[in-house]
């Protein structure tokens, strides 16, 4: 409004609007491209977070702290680095700024590398990444970049969370380790021999296997090596089809281990679970079914519209955050958001964190939750099986935070 007219207004809310300016960004809109797998075998993991993204966005359209209006643009990875790079040059060439992406560490170092040249070679038309799913530790590590923030807890804050939770469980004796044959895979076999030999030198691992990334339709032959073997508990980082052909397999054969998980909470394997899975079955995440708040609003809501589950809560801390930097920067302009970004604390669905200016690795709490029967206290029905994931343990943020080698090359002064 003009200082004339505001001179001329008596009501409360013109004259509040007098003086309180809307900043620069308010009612922009934000071009995001969502880059991850809509066809193969994680089709389905890929269409429940694009579901969960269209969501997330239309709710904080309703109400941010910028004032802003995310749009998104999907593009279909296919599960492919080359496949993703094509969709980020498509991405960029259609005036997104924003990217976001998740599944597949692999695909998330070939965007990291992308983006980096981009920018480079495009001042003015700078890129920001905000991965929410792709937990390869060297991507906040030796790989680390300005342009590249991960929302999630990375592979080693979720061993170091699981250990520590093990490490107290008495009749774990001797572990098998089962991943997926690319960069997370790698990272979990590691980081669960590494820090089971601190903290239980005791426990003896009696096997580990890698096999191919979406590839394997029959796990048996693996189960079959995991029962030779003894092994009271399995240590897997599988996701989607992976891991649930693992869990059908396991249940074919009578395996009656137990076993702990990154990812048991995602589309379709919570279905094959079942009832044979009854407090043998452990996760660690940054949340649970059962939280209750907002956060449960939102998840029964989601439940209502798709008859799915809301469990990819990354897509809130996402939009949390960079509504939360748009509104400090009072601008949409990448650079200026990126800054803001860069050490930024703020609430998420699961309470107050911090994007640390070392590595761009939020930290945040995370959880341990077991499969069992929904009772009075934990009442969200995982896949409208009748069973949930139950929290058993919460890790404050400082449990689970590991040390950073990131040596960042800031190409701005961050305010």
């Amino acid at each position: 409004m003009t200082p004339k007219l505001c001179r001329t207004l008596a009501s409360a809310a013109a004259l509040a609007a007098c003086a309180l300016p809307a900043a620069a960004q308010q009612g922009q809109t934000v071009k995001i491209a969502w880059i991850d797998p809509q066809s193969g075998l994680m089709a389905p993991i890929g269409q429940n977070m694009l579901k969960s993204f269209q969501f997330t966005v239309e709710h904080f359209n309703k109400r941010n702290p910028a004032g802003v209006k995310f749009e998104l643009a999907p593009f279909d990875s296919k599960l492919s680095p080359s496949e993703s790079l094509n969709a980020l040059k498509s991405a960029i060439h259609d005036g997104a700024r924003y990217i976001v992406q998740g599944n597949g560490s692999s695909v998330a170092g070939a965007l990291v590398d992308a983006i980096n040249k981009h920018n480079e070679r495009n001042p003015g038309k700078e890129v920001v990444y905000v991965n929410y799913a792709a937990v390869d530790p060297e991507l906040t590590n030796s790989k680390c970049s300005y342009w590249h923030f991960r929302v999630d807890a990375d592979t080693s804050m979720k061993m170091e969370a699981l250990t520590t939770f093990m490490k107290d469980q008495k009749d774990i004796k001797r572990v098998y380790l089962i991943n997926q044959n690319y960069a997370h895979g790698h990272q979990v076999s590691k980081l669960a021999k590494d820090t089971l030999s601190r903290k239980r030198p005791d426990i003896e691992i009696v096997g580990d296997d890698l096999h191919p990334l979406a590839q394997v339709r029959d796990f048996a032959p693996y189960i079959s090596k995991i029962k030779a073997s003894g092994a009271d508990t399995v240590i897997t980082g599988n996701w989607g089809s992976d891991l649930t052909l693992l869990v059908k397999a396991a249940h074919d054969a009578g395996l009656a281990t137990k076993f702990y998980t990154y990812y048991a909470n995602a589309t379709g394997t919570p279905t094959t679970l079942g009832a044979e899975s009854t407090g043998r079955v452990f996760t660690v995440a940054y949340s649970h079914p059962n939280m209750g708040g907002e956060t449960g609003k939102l998840a029964e809501e989601f439940k209502a519209r798709f008859n799915e589950d809301w469990y990819v809560n990354s897509t809130y801390a996402t939009l949390a955050m960079l509504s939360s930097a748009m509104a400090q920067a009072k601008s949409i302009d990448p650079v200026k958001v990126a800054a803001a970004m860069h050490g930024l604390k703020f609430k998420s669905f699961n309470g107050d964190v911090e994007m640390r200016k070392t590595d761009h690795q939020l930290q945040q709490s995370l959880y341990i939750a077991a499969w069992q029967k929904v009772d009075d206290k934990n009442k969200y029905s995982v896949e409208n099986t009748g069973y949930t994931f139950a929290p058993v343990k919460k890790f404050d943020a400082w449990v689970a935070s590991t040390p950073t080698t990131c040596q960042m090359k800031l190409p701005v002064s961050p305010s």
